[in-house]
């Protein structure tokens, strides 16, 4: 079966990869692979970040769940339509409502999975637009197609002036359904119509519509202005789309897409290439600087990356919303790994693109 084409969750088919340990095991070389790298944490330090700290915290990340109604080859979550017991509950997103209320946090980073199908979804985005925060979700576009009771998500998200991120591999249907399903292209392109129609992505509308760029394969991504110009141009012309901004965002080598890089035997080269591509004016541009992110069982992580491993926050006293420090939280040492390459190859990479 091609690996584009499985439906079920690393976890499901019972694979050695859902062991978030392995998965570290492989990445430092002591499983599946011969070869070792550089330690990400000699890198960082040579660029003057031994350890590295964090700067604030002015995004809230909230992964809700990793139910999803896809299942991408590329999926760092191992998210899919099996994943029905990792949804965060309504008592854990109260405690998360309860530490915004607290703190000048100005941001709620809303993902999955698919964010839309946690029953409390809705109710949550409501209740953090009163508290002030700009939210963001991560839609998979494909959602609002999914079952009628999501038809009327657009209209929802302009009501509730909810900023939208959206993955979309490529500008065609061969190169996106190759990475996310057979038909995710049109059902993208018939969610984005629907988007703009109600605002977003419009000037003057104040209602954001960003795109994300994952590539297809096994090799970095290009310049995000070059693409951003080339997807504007592109969707116009051809389907009458507008967004604002293009992110491109490095696939990290954790999960499904490790899957990928050990089955296509591109492991080796794809870590090559992020280890010979290491910036050292990125490091402290990263995105862990200033986020906190959350499990769906509310554990504390310094990125979603080093949730989907398992490396929790350093701070043993404030790990969980239910004993969250903010203080403790901004003296915490950042935990690194080897995948922290993917975030400082290049330009770099972060959930909003370059960040150099």
């Amino acid at each position: 079966m091609s690996i584009h084409q499985r439906t079920k969750s690393l976890a499901s088919r019972g694979d050695a990869l859902a062991d978030t340990f392995f998965q570290l095991q492989v990445l430092n070389g002591k499983e599946r692979v011969d070869i070792k790298f550089p330690s990400f944490a000699s890198k960082a330090a040579e660029a003057g970040h031994a350890p590295l700290l964090p700067s604030g915290i002015d995004i809230f990340q909230v992964n809700i769940g990793k139910l999803c109604n896809q299942t991408c080859s590329h999926c760092h979550v191992d998210a899919g339509p099996d994943k029905k017991v990792e949804n965060m509950g309504r008592e854990t997103l109260e405690i998360c409502l309860d530490i915004l209320s607290k703190y000048d946090i100005q941001t709620v980073d809303i993902t999955g999975g698919a964010p839309e199908m946690n029953p409390h979804f809705k109710w949550f985005v409501e209740e953090c637009r009163k508290l002030g925060k700009t939210v963001i979700d991560r839609c998979n576009l494909t959602i609002i197609k999914a079952n009628p009771k999501y038809h009327s998500l657009p209209e929802w998200f302009a009501e509730n002036q909810v900023q939208i991120v959206s993955s979309l591999p490529y500008f065609s249907k061969t190169r996106t359904d190759a990475q996310r399903g057979d038909g995710v292209f049109e059902d993208s392109i018939e969610a984005l119509r629907r988007l703009n129609a109600v605002g977003y992505g419009q000037e003057g509308t104040g209602l954001m519509l960003d795109l994300v760029y994952n590539p297809t394969g096994a090799f970095l991504p290009g310049s995000q202005a070059g693409l951003e110009r080339e997807f504007k141009s592109q969707l116009k012309r051809k389907y009458d789309i507008e967004f604002n901004r293009l992110f491109a965002i490095t696939n990290m080598p954790i999960s499904r897409f490790l899957e990928y890089l050990l089955e296509s035997d591109n492991y080796e080269e794809y870590m090559s290439q992020l280890v010979n591509a290491f910036n050292p004016s990125t490091v402290g541009s990263v995105m862990c600087r200033n986020t906190i992110s959350v499990s769906w069982d509310g554990y504390l992580y310094d990125c979603d990356f080093n949730q989907m491993l398992d490396l929790k926050v350093s701070t043993n006293d404030s790990n969980h919303i239910s004993n969250f420090n903010y203080d403790l939280l901004l003296a915490r040492n950042i935990v690194l790994n080897q995948h922290c390459f993917g975030c400082t190859a290049g330009a770099g990479s972060s959930c909003g693109g370059e960040v150099s």
